[in-house]
């Protein structure tokens, strides 16, 4: 399937880089390389006219500045760019600190090409809202779930009339709750419908994000988010 959208590759070491550009121009992307963080930065915004990338598959241990800091960098200067990272570095403490920092998803060496490229589209998919948001809500595209409202359309969490403020991902995390309310929802469940991964997804980033949105919802009232042990979670007042 042809793809024309543009990935950054960072990555220091040649031949996984030669590989992986390769790779994904053969299934119709367009690629452009940096081999540093400072590269990185500079790519992701590039000379007037020039057109910036789609996604950033970003290799953690660079020669400057590690990826993690990079993705920071970006994120704390306001840019979404939906961010891979490729690491060697496979320890839980690793992934949820990419994900933590504005990280997309997070692809381990060696891979598979062919499902680094699903996850690549994956990733995509869930950078596009409006291409892919579920159905409207009847009531306007906003959720309610006791003193809880989410608008799908201007991307607005209010609890008790207090604005929220949420990442991207804790909102479809929360969306997804809420167009569920009361049923138990299982972590491969959740990492399949809001990070749309597939049974290699980490069940700790679930239960990381599940704390990052307890700690913003919970100071306005009384706890939503529940959880049914050994199996998952449920919002219901």
């Amino acid at each position: 399937m042809s793809d024309d959208r543009r990935v950054l590759v960072v990555e220091d070491e040649a031949n996984i880089r030669d590989l992986i550009e390769t790779a994904l121009r053969f299934h119709g992307f367009q690629t452009v390389a940096a081999r540093t963080g400072a590269e990185a930065l500079r790519a992701v915004r590039p000379p007037a006219g020039d057109r910036r990338p789609d996604l950033i598959l970003l290799d953690v241990l660079l020669p400057d500045i590690d990826g993690f800091e990079v993705c920071r960098r970006l994120r704390a200067a306001g840019d979404d760019t939906p961010v891979i990272f490729l690491t060697a570095r496979d320890t839980p403490s690793d992934t949820v600190t990419g994900l933590t920092l504005g990280g997309d998803d997070y692809v381990t060496k060696p891979f598979s090409i062919d499902a680094l490229v699903a996850r690549i589209r994956a990733v995509l998919r869930r950078a596009a809202p409006a291409a892919t948001a579920p159905p409207p809500a009847e009531d306007g595209q906003v959720l309610r779930v006791a003193d809880l409202e989410l608008d799908e359309a201007h991307w607005t969490v209010r609890r008790a009339g207090v604005e929220v403020e949420l990442s991207p991902t804790e909102f479809r995390l929360l969306a997804y709750l809420m167009r569920n309310p009361g049923r138990v929802l299982t972590r491969a469940q959740l990492l399949e419908n809001v990070w749309g991964w597939g049974r290699d997804g980490n069940p700790q980033v679930v239960e990381t994000y599940i704390s990052y949105l307890r700690r913003k919802l919970d100071p306005l009232g009384p706890p939503l988010i529940h959880t049914r042990r050994g199996v998952g979670y449920a919002l219901r007042p």
